[in-house]
């Protein structure tokens, strides 16, 4: 059985679903999710003997939407994910990472691997968002990805204030349900993929498909009516300055961003998820990635796309129970 509490996380207050007694797993949502992308693991966590809790991070869900930009940088995210240990007691977790849960998840590793018993990441390789030139002291992770990709690069068009929130408010207020339907589909394996440009003359919204004929057979009109509730409540604006802190982040992570992850490590990630194919994925998967040294296993989930944990819910809970006895 699913429960939820508010609990107050050094003056944040934030929303967490909970299921099972036992040792601590957190279990970290991307963008633009919530807690209730982990729906099915909580359960099945539960039931092998876990205590599973799913968060809504800042900016999403029922937890507090801070108004800065700068209330969202990583030192402020991992920071959230070790004051929620504190408030539930505990020392040390297993962190489970979705997409952006994923970069959280590396990061908290590097920097404080006292806190973090093992490490499971989704979809998203180590420092994927850190791209900048290391021969180039002076670059940074926007400028390298604004060289290579242009402006209409969907994280480099993300950066100006107010343009893609405005976009999807609109899209919102016309129909939450809709604007759910296209982001479900559209990055699932049972569309296209994402398109990471955004159409010239158009907005971040028109990059996504229409809406499908049907729903994918892993979704259901609860789960719509749940995620455009939690959008409605919460906006993306949140969500969005995660994105703006990049520059941000490269400048506070240069103490302990070559720290090598000492936890154990599962990587998962879909066979159309268009992330299986970024170099650092390819170097991860291959055993060569240099922060990496105590990877356990990486599982291709075939046809996933980048929502795995809700498109293969079965394979991935049994990836992670593995996991978890293994250790």
């Amino acid at each position: 059985m699913i429960t939820h509490r508010t609990l107050d996380v050094r003056g944040l207050r934030m929303h967490v679903a909970e299921a099972g007694t036992g040792p601590l797993v957190l279990l970290l949502h991307g963008w633009p999710e919530s807690w209730y992308s982990w729906r099915h693991q909580l359960p099945a966590l539960a039931a092998a003997g876990y205590h599973a809790v799913a968060p809504d991070q800042r900016g999403y869900g029922d937890t507090d939407v801070p108004d800065r930009v700068e209330d969202y940088t990583i030192e402020h995210l991992t920071d959230d994910v070790v004051a929620l240990m504190d408030a539930l007691g505990e020392e040390r977790a297993v962190v489970a990472g979705h997409d952006w849960g994923a970069l959280v998840g590396w990061e908290l590793a590097k920097m404080q691997p006292d806190r973090v018993e093992a490490l499971a990441a989704l979809s998203i390789p180590d420092r994927f968002a850190d791209p900048a030139d290391p021969a180039d002291p002076a670059a940074t992770p926007i400028a390298e990805l604004r060289a290579a990709l242009g402006e209409s690069f969907y994280i480099v068009h993300f950066q100006q204030p107010g343009v893609a929130d405005a976009a999807f408010a609109a899209a919102l207020r016309a129909d939450p349900e809709r604007l759910v339907r296209r982001l479900l589909y559209t990055g699932s394996g049972d569309g296209p993929g994402w398109s990471t440009v955004v159409p010239e003359g158009g907005t971040i919204v028109d990059s996504l498909l229409d809406d499908p004929d049907t729903l994918p057979g892993w979704a259901d009109e609860q789960d719509v009516k749940t995620y455009a509730a939690q959008m409605e409540r919460s906006g993306f604006t949140g969500g969005l300055n995660w994105y703006r802190n990049f520059d941000r982040n490269w400048e506070l992570s240069a103490s302990w961003r070559h720290n090598l992850i000492q936890a154990p490590v599962l990587f998962l990630i879909g066979g159309r998820d268009g992330f299986l194919t970024a170099p650092p994925t390819l170097e991860l998967m291959a055993g060569r990635s240099p922060s990496v040294p105590h990877l356990r296993e990486t599982v291709v989930l075939p046809g996933g796309g980048h929502w795995i944990q809700q498109e293969r819910p079965e394979q991935v809970n049994t990836a992670l129970i593995r996991f978890l006895q293994s250790r």
